[in-house]
């Protein structure tokens, strides 16, 4: 394993501006932020809306379940060739389409007349968000410096449990006052704005696909060294592996945690909604902690984002294992289990994404966070809101949602593999410069 002196930071250079602020990447930043609460926000609005479309159009909970797995399979099948035009082309102009794209598709939803038409749009949001993690992701990383990647990062997917809860908890509320089809529009509409306003941002240029490593400097990858780069980066496939794992949980709780206390608890859906965001919203506190804690350990630890991953994926499983399991028919303390949960089980999330984004070609960043999202929906998003909803149709939602910390403990164990490969791969890649549009 190469060696580091702990002097030495441990990264290839990556040419970023030494002054965010000056160069408007903060501005940048927000914006992206924005994008990624509208992004969820528009995905999640539907799971508050479960009880009125099974009242209206008589649906099982497999159905309502498979409305939001059908978005992530959407993703699956998508976020690859689209990434692969975020990275030749360019962020902002990808980004900015694809907003203004789900959003349209999300008021579409308000329109349907049926199931099938419901899911019709629900597929056309996934095409829409395909590439917007994996863009943003790849936009961060060239913005920011590789010590403040983690932290950024934090902060940046706060917007993820912030969009969803927001979207769930107004979803819920506007279904019961106004009707369920008012929703969409509701959470469309300031996502389209926003997109709008994303052509203006300040971009990284595009990074040419040339070897930066010793006597081959300069010489132009081939599709089959590519591949070859990411196959033999152990680090990165542990990494998508586990991130899969830990987005199965956290897919499912976003998704029934809201039916969860609506029967286990007897609330009404707008209630259970607010009671089911407010455990999402503490992920608004644990995302930019991970993120800000990973980055003080790195100056010490050089595999610290892998080892931090790990460690807090375990100690969510065990908090979630006494909460659905240990707990159960105790709500009140069952309610501040399951929230210390949703603050720890997101703690990973930055160093995770900072993974994926450290130990591979600069001009390959989101296609790697594309190839992460592939793994992640296969094995976790998409099948986590169906899985879940069929264990509860035949056993029960309380019985169904005590599976998960098997999931998050299983993450953790890839994670901690993962950081016995993290500096070598470091070590392998790149010495590519980025550098910021004029």
């Amino acid at each position: 394993m190469t060696d580091h002196s702990p002097s030495q930071n441990p990264y290839q250079p990556s040419a970023v501006p030494v002054d965010p602020k000056r160069q408007g990447t903060m501005f940048a930043f927000v914006l992206l932020f924005l994008l990624y609460f509208f992004d969820y926000a528009d995905r999640m609005v539907v799971n508050s809306l479960f009880p009125f479309l099974k009242e209206d159009w008589q649906l099982t909970d497999k159905e309502c379940g498979l409305l939001v797995s059908v978005v992530y399979g959407t993703i699956f099948v998508t976020t690859v060739p689209i990434s692969i035009v975020v990275d030749r082309w360019s962020r902002k102009k990808s980004i900015a389409i694809m907003a203004i794209f789900w959003s349209i598709a999300t008021a579409a939803g308000g329109f349907a007349k049926n199931f099938p038409q419901l899911l019709a749009s629900r597929i056309a949001i996934g095409v829409g968000e395909a590439g917007y993690a994996p863009g943003g992701t790849a936009m961060l990383s060239g913005l920011f410096p590789p010590e403040r990647r983690s932290l950024m990062m934090g902060i940046w997917n706060a917007a993820i449990p912030l969009g969803a809860a927001t979207g769930i908890a107004l979803g819920g509320y506007v279904a019961q006052h106004y009707g369920w089809r008012h929703a969409f529009g509701l959470v469309a509409l300031p996502g389209l704005v926003v997109s709008i306003l994303f052509f203006f941002v300040r971009d990284y240029k595009t990074v040419d696909l040339v070897s930066g490593q010793g006597a081959n400097a300069g010489k132009r990858l081939s599709f089959g060294e590519i591949a070859d780069r990411f196959l033999k980066t152990p680090s990165l496939l542990f990494t998508y592996v586990a991130f899969a794992a830990n987005t199965f949980v956290t897919t499912a709780l976003i998704t029934w945690l809201p039916t969860f206390f609506h029967r286990v608890e007897g609330l009404e859906m707008s209630k259970a909604g607010v009671k089911g965001s407010a455990v999402m919203l503490l992920a608004i506190i644990g995302a930019p902690l991970g993120g800000f804690l990973v980055d003080r350990w790195l100056k010490n630890q050089k595999n610290a984002r892998p080892l931090f991953a790990g460690g807090t994926a375990v100690l969510a499983g065990i908090i979630f294992a006494v909460a659905f399991i240990g707990l159960r028919g105790m709500s009140g303390f069952q309610y501040g289990a399951i929230l210390l949960g949703g603050l720890v089980a997101v703690a990973y999330v930055p160093a995770a994404a900072a993974i994926t984004q450290d130990v591979v070609h600069p001009g390959l960043r989101a296609v790697s966070y594309s190839l992460c999202v592939v793994v992640q929906n296969m094995l976790g998003s998409f099948t986590a809101p169906v899985a879940i909803g069929a264990i509860s149709d035949a056993y029960g939602i309380d019985i169904a949602l005590a599976v998960l910390p098997a999931f998050s403990i299983l993450s953790g164990c890839l994670f901690l593999a993962a950081s016995r490969f993290y500096v070598n791969d470091l070590a392998r890649v790149d010495a590519v410069a980025t550098e910021l549009e004029s």
